[in-house]
């Protein structure tokens, strides 16, 4: 149950269709987390649940709508069964019923949601052909795109799809159990709860289950995770933020995808490549505060919009270190898959210098 799962993949594919998009819907809801464990997909979609039944039935339509459109298209099947056009559908829904100010079982709210998560491969398609000119992922770009296309298409007057009014660092639900506990106490929860945040969600106990998801796949993910969330509470604390905005993981969310993104899954885990993610992490906290503020005047979220910018300039990088080493994109998994991978390729890198080498003595002595 450990890692990407491969076997279950394997047997995945000898199933049917139905079997195939169940198993592609949950890698997709973890996929959001760079984890491709279906495992872990049904424990977030159940932290999920119990953040709201509602945003969560409207994130795996969302993950189910992009995936079965991916299909339609034609798209790479092992990417669409890996989940990778399933996530910024799971986003999508998620995040359009959270902004939504006709509150929860709006159903009329489903139509925006399946056409808007049909688009997810279609935006994810386009902008993988730019990208990868420079080996890059798309991260959650599409979902960015749609969701503040969506509202403000809509916006705040829309008698039939209103939102709700969007202020700088505005946090959409809000846990008023969590108000009698002490400072410190709200300090040490809203580490998890940042992570938990990258769903849009503030409940402890979604985060808790979300950093078991991730810890089931992966240690490193799970760490990094924690890490980057407690950099971006860390960075709010020192510019003076609001302490509602802090104890409710706003300023943790994209800096854990960042640290996430970094810390191993795009770079081979090095130590270098680990004070890397929490400076990028640092840096993105910096990011979404001065992207909130801008995207407020335009009455439109943050959202990710902070994790891709400081992600990408990050990858885009140029070092001779060779500690700071990216694999391919076609390669990526799991930071300890890919510390596997770049091992085995350093291997043969050795072998096939040692191999030219000895041709060289051989023609030399001859």
């Amino acid at each position: 149950f450990t890692g990407d799962m491969r076997r279950c993949g394997q047997w995945v594919k000898r199933q049917v269709l139905i079997i195939q998009l169940l198993d592609g819907v949950l890698r997709g809801t973890a996929q959001v987390m760079f984890v491709s464990n279906p495992v872990s997909g049904l424990l977030i979609s159940t932290g999920l649940f119990l953040q709201n039944p509602w945003w969560a039935l409207n994130s795996l339509l969302g993950a189910f709508v992009s995936t079965v459109s991916a299909l339609l298209l034609r798209l790479n099947r092992e990417a669409i069964f890996a989940g990778l056009h399933g996530y910024n559908g799971t986003l999508v829904g998620m995040l359009m019923a959270a902004f939504s100010s006709k509150g929860n079982w709006y159903w009329w709210l489903l139509f925006p949601n399946v056409f808007m998560s049909m688009l997810c491969p279609v935006v994810s398609s386009a902008l993988s052909s730019i990208m990868s000119k420079w080996d890059l992922p798309v991260f959650t770009l599409p979902f960015n795109i749609l969701t503040c296309l969506h509202i403000a298409a809509t916006g705040t007057a829309h008698p039939y799809f209103p939102e709700v009014k969007i202020q700088p660092k505005a946090h959409l639900y809000h846990n008023d159990s969590l108000a009698n506990l002490s400072i410190p106490q709200q300090l040490f929860l809203s580490v998890p709860v940042g992570v938990g945040q990258v769903f849009g969600c503030d409940s402890p106990w979604t985060a808790c289950l979300v950093l078991l998801a991730l810890l089931l796949c992966s240690p490193a993910i799970c760490l990094h995770a924690l890490l980057g969330s407690a950099a971006g509470l860390c960075t709010g604390l020192a510019l003076a933020a609001p302490l509602e905005d802090v104890y409710s993981g706003l300023w943790g969310y994209n800096s854990a995808l960042s640290c996430i993104a970094i810390g191993g899954v795009f770079y081979g885990l090095t130590w270098q490549t680990h004070i890397l993610s929490l400076i990028c992490a640092l840096f993105c906290a910096y990011v979404t505060s001065a992207t909130s503020k801008l995207m407020s005047v335009l009455a439109l979220p943050a959202c990710t919009w902070p994790f891709c910018l400081s992600t990408l300039i990050f990858l885009l990088l140029s070092s001779e270190n060779p500690a700071i080493c990216r694999p391919p994109l076609s390669a990526v998994s799991c930071p300890e898959e890919n510390q596997h991978y770049l091992r085995q390729l350093r291997m043969s890198e050795k072998a096939l210098s040692s191999c030219k080498g000895e041709r060289t003595l051989e023609r030399m002595e001859g």
